[in-house]
């Protein structure tokens, strides 16, 4: 295909995801128009443009609703569920940008033209930021774990700039306006350059939320801490007849047998009974 001509290829509106060229995952559509649109391009060549809708919440978007650079894909596999929705495998090929909408009430079909990367041989330049970005990448995902190292390996062997930002992209907790940035960037150099930049926040974040989660724990770790150590005073008293409680009362009934003034071994005695109920332990 020449990916200077114009083409005309039917649309599919994407609601809250992006596709990058060389990103391969699973789709399930199930509104009307996209639908015709899959059994259309399965008869011919199994190409079609993916472009996400500027609003989620939208069920039938209008071309105004639509971003002008998407993807252009391949249906790989496509398959019909039992409840009428169907899942499709799409691979990402090269980005596009929608010249015009035609006229069709059955689908969205669109003229659209390939967007080139640069073709030119790898500059050191270039060379340069794939290592600076792959050091950043690998920082990432120790940090936050949720990218596996064959993942990283993977990315490693990638000897096209434009593509290594691209796979990187699509492992990134990125929100959709930051996705299509990325995607509308046709300069490989300015892609890395964005990628290193945002690799570098994700990296001071998840930092930041490393110190946070430990000062919770230790945080939490002394609340159950002194928790445990009133409730086993708690059990010590209780244990023990519970003195402290008393103390109070057993100083005043002294003070008031002394000054009653009672004969010697009836003071005594009531010293003895006093003595005796402190030592109670409580009901």
């Amino acid at each position: 295909m020449d990916e200077n001509k114009k083409r005309i290829i039917p649309l599919l509106p994407l609601r809250g995801i992006l596709v990058f060229p060389s990103m391969v995952l699973h789709l399930d559509v199930g509104r009307s128009k996209s639908v015709q649109a899959l059994e259309k391009v399965m008869l011919d060549d199994h190409e079609i443009l993916l472009s996400t809708q500027t609003e989620i919440s939208i069920d039938e978007p209008t071309e105004e609703q639509l971003h002008k650079v998407g993807t252009l894909a391949t249906i790989k596999q496509m398959l019909k569920l039992p409840n009428g929705t169907i899942r499709v495998l799409v691979e990402g090929l090269k980005r596009a940008k929608i010249e015009r909408f035609l006229e069709n009430d059955e689908m969205f079909e669109v003229e659209m033209q390939v967007l080139s990367d640069d073709t030119e041989e790898v500059t050191p330049a270039e060379i340069a930021l794939m290592r600076s970005t792959l050091k950043y990448f690998e920082q990432y995902i120790k940090l936050s774990k949720k990218v596996s190292a064959e993942t990283l390996a993977v990315v490693s062997d990638i000897t096209e700039p434009g593509r290594l930002a691209d796979v990187i992209a699509s492992h990134l907790p990125l929100k959709i306006a930051e996705k299509q940035e990325l995607l509308e960037c046709t300069s490989a150099e300015d892609r890395l350059l964005k990628i290193i930049d945002i690799l570098n926040n994700e990296k001071e974040v998840l930092g930041l939320e490393k110190k946070i989660s430990q000062r919770v724990k230790k945080s939490i770790e002394k609340t159950q801490k002194e928790y445990y150590l009133r409730e086993q005073m708690k059990a010590i008293q209780k244990e023990l007849g519970d003195r402290d409680g008393k103390t109070d009362e057993v100083s005043t009934l002294q003070e008031r047998i002394k000054e009653a003034g009672m004969p010697e071994h009836v003071e005594e005695k009531a010293l003895k009974e006093l003595e005796r109920y402190e030592k109670m332990p409580p009901s």
